[in-house]
């Protein structure tokens, strides 16, 4: 069974990590990072320019996919439908 973020499918066996993170500003240029929630969640609130929310796959060392979303409550509910779809894999469905 494939899990599907968006319109892309991902065989789970090529995926060496999957992960959402906070996506701020670094205050040079246009340049961001990511942090991780827990970080924003605490440390960061209104100390840094927030740009967004992330889950980032990784097939490989250079084969990073990036799923961008305006508000945590959207991140959320997407993490939320990869993992149920790993459940249902997980319980055979």
């Amino acid at each position: 069974m494939l899990i599907k973020i968006e319109d892309i499918e991902f065989d789970p066996k090529d995926i060496m990590q999957l992960y959402p993170a906070a996506v701020i500003k670094t205050g040079d240029g246009d340049e961001t990072t990511q942090v991780s929630m827990q970080w924003i969640e605490n440390e960061g609130k209104g100390k840094v320019d927030l740009v967004g929310y992330g889950i980032f796959v990784h097939l490989g060392e250079d084969d990073v996919h990036e799923f961008m979303y305006d508000t945590k409550e959207e991140m959320d509910a997407v993490s939320a439908k990869i993992a149920e779809q790993i459940k249902n894999r997980r319980d055979g469905r």
